[in-house]
């Protein structure tokens, strides 16, 4: 069987604590290096090459395997997917780096710090939305998305996730300090110039009325 074609990217992306070495196919945190198979590695770099958009899965197919490649490319690409989660500890259900668009592909969602050895990139900024309400959306068949409460809080929530402690995330939820928030609820949004492009919004209806939270923007629609 033919293995997947190599990246055509060359240079070094970091993200959060991670460092993806394009040229030699190795992936970092901080110091110590990450076990991974090549084909996650490659996945990552075509999702790291257009960050924030969605890559179809027929673009990954086409790029990754040769036209001449028999193999199953569904379970194939399935599994990279769980691996290259499993490296990075992120979590489909709630993820940091890699989303699922059910039906179209992936997309990675972290924030780029430093590309091909260029300078850190500033955090995007959405100064023209302050003040305006928005509608809490999904990118899946999810009810309520995740909101902590604060900066701390967010910290506390991405440590949790990456350690996969479930018990830890379910106690900031009874403690208020990660807000459940219904898909479709209104927010007014009080700045955009977060970290990452999250926006710190007040929430205008349901349980959790009047009290302030942290969303990404990506999950705000008009």
């Amino acid at each position: 069987m033919a293995t997947p074609s190599k990246s055509a990217n060359a240079g070094r992306v970091a993200f959060g604590p991670f460092t993806l070495d394009l040229r030699a196919g190795e992936l970092y945190k901080g110091k110590k290096k990450i076990k991974v198979q090549q084909l996650p590695l490659e996945v990552l770099g075509a999702l790291l090459e257009n960050p924030g958009e969605v890559v179809a899965r027929e673009e990954l197919k086409s790029r990754l395997w040769p036209a001449d490649t028999f193999v199953d490319f569904e379970h194939g690409l399935n599994t990279a997917i769980k691996k290259l989660r499993q490296a990075l500890g992120d979590n489909s259900a709630r993820p940091k780096y890699i989303e699922t668009l059910p039906k179209k592909g992936y997309r990675f969602s972290g924030s780029l710090s430093r590309e091909a050895g260029r300078p850190a990139a500033k955090p995007a900024k959405h100064p023209d939305i302050a003040g305006k309400i928005f509608h809490v959306c999904a990118e899946s068949e999810m009810e309520c998305v995740m909101a902590p409460a604060n900066e701390k809080e967010r910290e506390e929530w991405e440590r949790l996730v990456a350690l996969n402690d479930d018990v830890g995330v379910s106690m900031m939820i009874a403690d208020s300090r990660l807000l459940l928030i219904e898909v479709g609820k209104p927010v007014r949004v009080l700045s955009a110039d977060g970290c990452e492009g999250w926006c710190e919004l007040r929430i205008l209806e349901g349980e959790h009325y009047g009290k302030t939270a942290l969303l990404p923007r990506r999950l705000l629609r008009e």
